[in-house]
């Protein structure tokens, strides 16, 4: 969640003269201070990091006040507290950090009314006695400053603070880190999360979700096809190569159907782009495409994604909202907060997505059938509504390792622009549909919390991970551009049991993934990631017959259907180009709409006519809540600038949580006496006890 060195033994010596640091140039500071600082600064530097300008203060807000010296650097702002060394063996992070494209907002302050928003090209009008950086992933750091002859480096680093920030206000620019520039061995490496950058690691994909039916492809080696789209995708056994090439270039971007994710009990979820109905396919080109869509299926349901799902714009503005009301100075009233919370729409947001991601776990496990995901750009909700069932559906994919290989999948490799949606690099295109999809699968940790290997902490991580630019994970919108950035498209191998070593050399030039959680984090946070209250038997190979299950039938002949509006539609056919337009080719609200029901899909029978008959609730799935108050604000990541609101919420290991535990039992005890004898009679849940008091 940090960006910067922690652990690294860096290059850049202090000099033993008064450095000059960028807009500190000649300034005079005690013998002491200056052997401190270069303590820090020996420890604290990437190679290449130049500093701009430091100053001691007292971090403020938490307890206790830290002292200690904040620095800017031409890549972040750290605040490094007195006797405190960066650990060696994670070079990358620090919670102290914030990298200078995180940075949303800056203000000083000085006394108790005079406070100066500072932005690109601003004068600093006094000289400040705090100031505030405000993450964009909703961090707050708070730095007053040593009175006493040292006002003039808390202006000089404030200044430079913000010309720093608004010359680095574009993430394009960063490169990410290599590991020999980690301080790493450019030897080879063993990670447990395939990076899905060769055929042999798609190919145990394949294997590993069981997918018989399916293939490895290398239509799109070269990016010839689609440069958003993997070098590799898995394709229908029967459909060749070059059938495969010309049925992409049909639909939106050149991104075809493909699949997603095998059910063990034999149904398909695929994904695809938009129609494109400009081209002028031969009849063998949508006998093709029809085939990649059913996938060997009789039964096919087409799924309009953006249908009922807030549109980028939507999200963006949202997301806006949601972080100015969380700001410490926020100018609502507390009576009026939680309708202010309420009007910002993101919940709403969290809510329609888990709605249709659990309607469509229902399509998926109510008969054998292929289901596939259409969204005009194919890289948005499609990834968001694909990993949102697979957790709902697969036990596998709630631990950590499979939860970390499932983004790497359907985010990743699949070409999400998280490069464009997150640093908006593109007009009116900027929306963190990632973020929002981290938001869903808080939800689910809450509501299911025996069913998750990984913590609240992991996706605390993960959530600010995509706001620090070490890595080219986050930093770039496709699999074509983080190799076209490292220099090599022949893409590094990831090393698995199992899997032969290629030559040395190839791993030169190794890229820092955003998985190489060891370089960033310590053992003790990593311990963090593990979910105590997880039960092993919840991810059972055996969860399911490999074989098609008891409770999946196939569905009728032939059959096709929309899915739109919480409700299935037949169509006539698949494409586009027969007789008649294709239902999905056509503006979504030109379509007609059957009413609205208040009830889910798996409410009304799997959504099925009742002449098919009900099917019992298969094993492994998760149906969420999504009405009231079943959707959460998640407080300790969007409130974590407003420290009285954290109280209770600050239990980050397990000591931590007995120590809380002994809290309450204490308040438990003082409550007693006022419990009535008929309360002390009645059977009470000590987990219901411990969340009133709460």
């Amino acid at each position: 969640m940090w960006w910067g060195g922690r652990g690294q033994s860096f290059n850049i010596t202090p000099p033993k003269e008064e450095p000059e640091m960028g807009s500190i140039q000649g300034s005079r500071m005690p013998e002491s201070r200056s052997n401190q600082l270069g303590r820090c600064l020996a420890s604290g530097c990437l190679p290449g990091e130049q500093i701009l300008a430091w100053a001691p203060g007292v971090r403020k807000g938490l307890e206790p006040e830290l002292p200690g010296t904040l620095i800017c650097t031409n890549l972040r702002v750290t605040f490094q507290p007195c006797g405190w060394q960066r650990s060696q063996g994670t070079p990358l992070s620090s919670e102290y950090d914030f990298a200078l494209v995180n940075i949303g907002r800056l203000e000083a302050v000085s006394g108790l009314s005079r406070v100066q928003l500072l932005r690109a090209g601003s004068l600093l009008k006094f000289i400040p006695e705090e100031i505030l950086i405000h993450g964009r992933d909703f961090r707050l750091l708070r730095v007053g400053f040593e009175a006493g002859g040292l006002e003039p480096q808390a202006f000089q680093v404030t200044t430079t603070i913000v010309q720093a920030t608004a010359q680095s206000s574009q993430a394009h620019q960063y490169s990410g880190i290599t590991l020999s520039k980690a301080g790493q061995s450019s030897g080879p490496r063993k990670l447990l999360i395939p990076l899905l950058e060769t055929s042999e690691d798609w190919e145990a994909e394949r294997k590993k979700q069981g997918a018989r039916g399916w293939r490895v492809s290398t239509v799109n080696d070269r990016f010839d096809i689609a440069t958003s789209l993997p070098r590799y995708v898995l394709v229908p056994n029967r459909t060749l190569d070059s059938e495969v090439r010309r049925a992409f270039g049909h639909f939106h971007q050149g991104r075809g159907p493909r699949l997603s994710w095998h059910h063990p009990g034999g149904s398909d979820l695929l994904r695809c782009g938009g129609f494109y109905t400009a081209s002028d396919p031969s009849k063998e080109d949508i006998r093709t495409m029809e085939s990649m869509l059913q996938a060997g299926h009789s039964d096919v349901v087409l799924v309009d994604t953006s249908d009922e799902l807030p549109s980028l714009t939507d999200v963006q503005l949202a997301h806006l909202r949601l972080r100015a009301l969380c700001l410490p100075d926020s100018s609502v009233a507390e009576d009026k907060w939680l309708s202010a919370l309420e009007g910002t729409r993101w919940l709403d947001y969290v809510r329609s997505c888990l709605r249709k991601a659990s309607d469509i776990s229902v399509l998926v496990t109510s008969r054998v059938r292929s289901v596939v995901l259409q969204e005009h750009g194919d890289r948005d909700l499609n990834g968001l509504l694909s990993s949102l069932v697979q957790l709902l559906l697969a036990p596998e994919a709630r631990t950590l390792l499979g939860f970390q290989s499932l983004v790497q999948r359907e985010w990743v490799a699949a070409g999400h622009p998280f490069l464009t949606r997150l640093w908006g690099t593109g007009a009116n295109e900027e929306a963190p549909v990632f973020l929002l999809f981290i938001d869903c699968v808080w939800q689910l940790l809450q509501q299911f919390p025996a069913e998750f290997e990984f913590s609240e902490f992991f996706l605390l991580a993960l959530h600010d991970s995509v706001r620090v630019p070490d890595t080219l994970t986050f930093l770039r919108d496709s699999p074509w551009e983080r190799g076209k950035q490292s220099g090599q498209f022949n893409y590094t191998q990831v090393y698995t049991p199992g899997y032969p070593q290629p030559p040395a050399e190839n791993s030169i030039n190794q890229q820092l993934s955003v998985w190489d959680w060891g370089l960033r984090y310590s053992n003790e946070q990593i311990l963090q990631f593990h979910n105590p209250g997880y039960d092993p038997e919840h991810c059972s190979d055996s969860w399911i017959p490999r074989q098609q299950s008891y409770f999946m039938v196939p569905g009728p002949p032939n059959s096709v259907w929309l899915f739109s509006r919480g409700a299935l539609t037949p169509l006539n056919q698949l494409c586009p180009w027969r007789d008649s337009l294709s239902l999905l080719a056509v503006s979504s609200r030109w379509l007609p709409r059957p009413a609205i029901s208040t009830e889910s899909l798996a409410d009304q029978e799997w959504g099925l006519p009742s002449h098919w008959g009900a099917c019992p609730l298969p094993p492994g799935l998760l149906l969420p809540g999504y009405l009231g108050p079943q959707i959460r604000l998640w407080r300790r990541c969007y409130l974590r600038g407003r420290p009285e609101v954290q109280m209770g919420l600050t239990a980050l290991t397990i000591s931590g949580l007995q120590d809380e535990l002994s809290h309450l039992q204490e308040l438990l005890r003082k409550w007693t006496p006022r419990l009535s004898p008929e309360d002390h009679s009645k059977k009470r849940d000590p987990n219901t006890i411990l969340s009133q008091a709460c």
